[in-house]
């Protein structure tokens, strides 16, 4: 499983379309956090990262459909995943290998944003007067929600072989599991049971991991998400032998 976690790394890394999507996300949020006037940090007037944590899930929905579109969709088009089922390995490994090697990319895009919270906590008045609680809880938040993406990017690339569709699908579903129950939980015949099909989607989980508070049911929910969206990716890829 290692040698392929490896190949597909050190592929997207030798890949220009690998740093031109990080690129264009670190780009994005920095002028989301310091220039754009309706989500500027300078012109909101206090120390306080929650209104990019807000945005960054956004920018999500595009980034990591950019970094998984090709997993499996490559491998079929070009006709390597035959010989990839030849090798001493499961199908399990490999769907696992594929995941973790998009989630160590979508880690690198993040972890260069780590020098707002340093930024941030300079410019405070007094020094330091940032919510680090939060901040910690909103980078925790920001993980598992990457890794709930990139779960369902690796689903999507198994349906085709064409890596554009790949993209298409990923973005709507993953706008739709941040968004789509909270929309749902607001139709006028569905209003008894609002919270009930709220928590059914990813951003009341996130916000409430985003408040600081890590809640066990809140990672259950998390990995049993991304769990559904593997097993499923195996069970096409079985299917596809």
């Amino acid at each position: 499983m290692y040698a392929v976690f490896k190949r597909e790394l050190f592929s997207f890394l030798s890949s220009m379309v690998a740093y031109i999507t990080i690129a264009v996300f670190l780009l994005v949020s920095g002028l989301l956090l310091w220039f754009f006037p309706d989500t500027s940090l300078l012109e909101y007037g206090y120390a306080d990262l929650s209104g990019y944590f807000s945005l960054v899930p956004y920018l999500f929905m595009f980034l990591i459909p950019a970094i998984t579109m090709r997993s499996f969709a490559e491998e079929r088009r070009e006709g390597t995943y035959e010989l990839l089922v030849t090798k001493p390995i499961t199908l399990w490994q490999i769907v696992l290998a594929k995941y973790l090697s998009s989630l160590t990319l979508v880690l690198f895009a993040l972890i260069p944003t780590l020098v707002y919270y340093f930024s941030v906590s300079r410019l405070g008045f007094p020094e330091g007067n940032v919510d680090t609680g939060a901040v910690i809880g909103s980078y925790v938040g920001l993980f598992l929600l990457g890794s709930s993406f990139t779960a369902i990017g690796i689903f999507s690339s198994a349906l085709t072989k064409n890596q554009i569709i790949s993209f298409v699908i990923a973005a709507a579903l993953c706008a739709f599991a941040f968004l789509g129950f909270d929309y749902s939980s607001q139709i006028l015949s569905l209003q008894y049971i609002e919270t009930t099909i709220t928590n059914l989607g990813i951003n009341a989980h996130y916000l409430s991991i985003s408040r600081g508070v890590l809640d066990t049911r809140d990672l259950i929910y998390f990995i049993t998400f991304a769990s559904l969206f593997l097993l499923a990716t195996q069970l096409i890829m079985g299917g596809k032998r």
